[in-house]
């Protein structure tokens, strides 16, 4: 078996063995993970795998290429978390696969697995492809897209001595773009278009590829998404089309509420959030020219345009999320590759500032970790920080058995930054960076089995406990002051018989034909609390509970 292959399977077990296991083992999250699961159950209750629902009501936020996939994995393995999370992992499996085979193209074998090992080794990149999300298949189509693109415009161009223009790559670029798309809107055009726009502005203005090639291009682009968005229009008319379109460019141009954030957000989400390998890559960032007569060098260019494309635009985007700009991990760990691998060849010094950031925010997370056990056993040092926030102030009275055993995952990550320090000393450079990128994989699993269970019991496990206990009962469930989608999943909400249960004024002051039940926060109860007909039931970790019998 030739070494590639050798290469592809390793990383396919390697993958599987960490992003398959504890898929299912902390409850979905509000918003986003829920919310997705939520759509691709409804699909299952109602049997319509074209339209995409929330509440059994047309939800025009997404486009439904995800939805299809999670319902798939739902079929096979019923409706739970696992299920929900598992088409990640294999967007993990194949994105780790996909950036082995352009990172083996490009420089060899090695730089393949240096790029790999960025990816899987950081901390951010590696947790995506363990939720339920919709971004890692929404990243890798784009990449898929751009990279196909660079192909083709390689093919185009004799100062890369090729022989024959390979249309194969510009049609796998269009279908791989029309993919994105489909999976999560306009956005997925918009981000490979602007990068070839800048790419054509650094070449002042000359086109690199024809004109038609752009056209066939976009065309094929919006083929996959027009014929979802064609049929629907077709079937039920234009409002569907017209309130996505609409609802896409309020992303872009307004704040959604609770997700707002300062100008340097994603800077610093980036920098931290994709560490170690952000430290590499800044290394990579610098006297950056572009480089036309090799392929990895232009290569290299395309990386660092497509970077500062997301980077910029999500910047600009009103509404801060985490995951906006999680594009940029590609780029960024093929950067980190790039200057891995010049530090492994004595090109490039392992310069003293990479080695002290590395220790820097290594040792943020160590702390945290270390300290979790020791502030969740003294429970008291931290309310002062939340005495202004009755909600969170609330959430810390959770009963969780924290156990000194779960400061494990710091103290493993205390001997991989002391392992790191001490080969950085014996200058031995490929073990220091060799054991940071196979020991924050290691960290990160450490802390989805000891941590995350007793950090999610804080944010919302109370309310999930409820709406769990109401499955069966024939009753209406509704959130008061508060965005959420987990009374939905966790009730497993059946199809809509009453339409009045969608008015909430109805809910709370009209004829009702089964009890009502209403969840709300501590600070957030002014709006029920004048109501004499709802009994409040009982109050946990922040959330009040309340109940409205019909009359009889």
């Amino acid at each position: 078996m030739s070494l590639s292959r050798l290469s592809y399977l390793a990383i396919i077990l390697l993958a599987s063995i960490f992003f398959i296991p504890l898929l299912g083992g902390v409850h979905l999250f509000d918003w986003d993970e829920i919310n997705f699961a939520e759509a691709s159950r409804e699909m299952l209750v109602l049997g319509d795998y074209f339209r995409v629902h929330i509440d059994y009501q047309p939800f025009w936020e997404k486009p439904p290429f995800f939805f299809w996939l999670q319902a798939l994995s739902m079929k096979i393995f019923g409706i739970n978390e696992f299920a929900a999370r598992f088409p990640n992992a294999v967007a993990g499996i194949l994105s780790l696969c996909f950036i082995y085979h352009i990172g083996n193209f490009l420089k060899g074998s090695r730089f393949g697995w240096l790029w790999v090992s960025a990816y899987f080794g950081s901390i951010l990149p590696f947790l995506y492809f363990k939720s339920g999300i919709i971004d890692p298949w929404f990243n890798l189509f784009i990449f898929a897209g751009v990279y196909y693109f660079i192909r083709f415009y390689w093919t185009r161009s004799s100062q890369f001595d090729s022989v024959k223009i390979e249309y194969r790559y510009l049609i796998f670029s269009g279908l791989s773009i029309g993919l994105a798309m489909l999976t999560k809107g306009p956005v997925g055009l918009l981000i490979p278009g602007l990068a070839m726009i800048v790419y054509w502005v650094m070449l002042r203005f000359k086109w690199y590829v024809s004109i038609l090639d752009f056209v066939w291009l976009i065309l094929l682009s919006l083929l996959i998404i027009g014929l979802w968005l064609g049929t629907e229009t077709a079937i039920n008319g234009p409002w569907f089309v017209t309130t996505f379109i609409e609802y896409q460019y309020r992303l872009f141009s307004t704040e959604d509420a609770g997700h707002g954030g300062f100008p340097g957000y994603h800077f610093v989400v980036l920098l931290i959030g994709v560490f170690p390998a952000s430290i590499f890559a800044i290394r990579a960032m610098f006297k950056d020219k572009l480089e036309r007569g090799d392929q990895e060098k232009n290569f290299r260019t395309w990386m660092l345009i497509l970077f500062w494309v997301v980077l910029i635009l999500f910047t600009i985007v009103k509404s801060k999320i985490v995951h906006y700009s999680s594009m940029c991990y590609f780029p960024m760990t093929f950067l980190a590759a790039w200057t891995i691998h010049d530090i492994l060849d004595g090109k490039v010094k392992f310069s003293g500032w990479m080695k002290g950031a590395i220790l820097f925010i290594g040792g943020i997370y160590m702390l945290a970790t270390l300290a979790l056990p020791f502030l969740g056993k003294n429970i008291e040092l931290l309310k002062p920080l939340f005495s202004k926030d009755k909600f969170a102030l609330a959430n810390l009275d959770a009963e969780v058995n924290w156990q000194t055993i779960d400061a494990f995952p710091g103290l493993f990550l205390l001997l991989v930054l002391g392992f790191f320090l001490y080969q950085v000393r014996l200058k031995n450079n490929f073990k220091a960076i060799s054991s940071l990128f196979a020991g924050i994989p290691i960290f990160v699993f450490l802390v989805l089995i000891f941590d995350i269970n007793n950090i999610e019991a804080y944010s919302q496990r109370a309310a999930i406990e409820f709406y769990q206990s109401k499955q069966g009962e024939d009753c209406y469930i509704n959130t008061h002051g508060f965005k959420s989608y987990a009374h939905l999943y966790y009730y497993k909400k059946q199809p809509v018989e009453n339409q009045n249960s969608y008015e909430k004024d109805w809910l709370l002051n009209g004829d009702i034909d089964k009890p009502v039940y209403f969840v709300t926060k501590i600070n957030k109860t002014k709006g029920l609390e004048e109501h004499p007909q709802l009994k409040e039931l009982y109050r946990k970790n922040g959330f009040v509970f309340y109940k409205r019998e019909p009359s009889q």
